[in-house]
């Protein structure tokens, strides 16, 4: 991972951190805000993390992204006004151009009619700020930076809260219309399980951490036992993480082992499918769950994509996310950058 001392770059001259022409990017998650700065390589000079307000609109959501990316900021011996620029890279329906951000079920309360993130954090911290979508701005820095140089082709998956994906195509981030890379709203079982988006039978109603956990809750309501929520107690969360899963599925939990085997499943035929689309090179293996469970479960994946792929003597390889869990953040940053634009 792309990461200098935090320490180091607060000893730094006031002088030499403007002339570093620094950004700040900023990855808004269903349970976490994750901010850094970094320089023009893409070097991460200070980080911050915290909670996404479980039960807050969209003003509520924007101000604990700025209280985040101030702390990032601090870590590199900055103040957000010092910088170049802010990347946001976000779940939902975004549009670039308006700076606005709608559609959005697994942030806070969430909400769909499109508010204006881009100017009301810009007002609060008083730069210039740009819209991306989540994964597509992970997937583009995992591409530039990480797991992803290799490939001129690749389909990121960033399996967390919801499903998400980004495409690159002989070198070009493919967005189509704004919406491309979706995988996690293939259905991959008509007339399936109900997704957060609404529909039926989606990729995400089976894999994404939230389906998931509805799922859990419902199994506990009729007894059976877990150690999920338990876990969840004692760390002080109001949500399962990915540490959470992780750990259930250290104790062999049954519901989380079920759980989780059933999303790898589901994920194997719903990849398999993308692959057999676009013949992509390789796949990158993001987000929460992803890199928490890293590559044991990469490997899982791609076993369970073999008898779903149409020419299995190429199936291409599932790598996990080289920038780990900071690859949305330094994406979105890298997006604020003038060649990025």
């Amino acid at each position: 991972m792309r990461e200098s001392n935090a320490a180091e770059a607060g000893r730094r001259r006031p002088a030499d951190r403007v002339a570093l022409e620094c950004w700040g990017g900023v990855d808004l998650g269903g349970t976490k805000i994750e901010a850094v700065v970094v320089d023009r390589a893409g070097e991460v000079l200070g980080k911050m993390r915290q909670p996404t307000p479980a039960e807050g609109g969209p003003d509520e959501v924007v101000q604990a992204i700025h209280e985040t990316l101030e702390g990032a900021a601090s870590a590199a011996g900055l103040t957000p006004r010092q910088l170049a620029g802010v990347g946001v890279g976000a779940p939902g329906a975004v549009n670039v151009n308006e700076g606005t951000l709608g559609h959005v079920s697994n942030v806070g309360r969430g909400w769909t009619t499109p508010y204006p993130v881009a100017g009301d954090l810009g007002a609060r911290v008083g730069r210039p700020v740009v819209l991306g979508n989540d994964v597509q701005v992970a997937v583009a820095a995992e591409y530039r930076l990480g797991a992803g140089r290799p490939y001129r082709s690749l389909l990121g998956v960033w399996w967390g809260t919801g499903v998400g994906g980004g495409l690159v195509l002989d070198g070009v981030p493919w967005r189509g219309r704004g919406a491309a890379g979706e995988v996690g709203h293939m259905v991959v079982k008509p007339g399936g399980a109900r997704c957060g988006c609404g529909r039926r039978g989606c990729l995400e109603a089976y894999a994404g951490r939230a389906s998931m956990e509805r799922r859990a809750h419902k199994a506990a309501r009729k007894g059976e036992e877990t150690v999920l929520f338990e876990l969840m107690r004692k760390k002080g969360r109001s949500r399962l993480t990915s540490s959470i899963w992780a750990r259930a599925l250290s104790l062999e939990d049954a519901l989380a082992t079920w759980l989780i085997d059933r999303a790898v499943r589901m994920m194997g035929a719903g990849l398999a499918s993308a692959i057999n689309l676009l013949d992509v090179e390789a796949v990158v293996l993001g987000g929460g769950l992803g890199t928490r469970l890293g590559p044991g479960f990469a490997s899982r994946i791609h076993a369970a994509m073999r008898p779903h792929i149409f020419v299995p003597e190429r199936q291409p390889p599932v790598h996990v996310a080289e920038l780990g869990e900071l690859s949305g953040a330094i994406g979105a940053a890298l997006l604020a950058q003038p060649r990025m634009t």
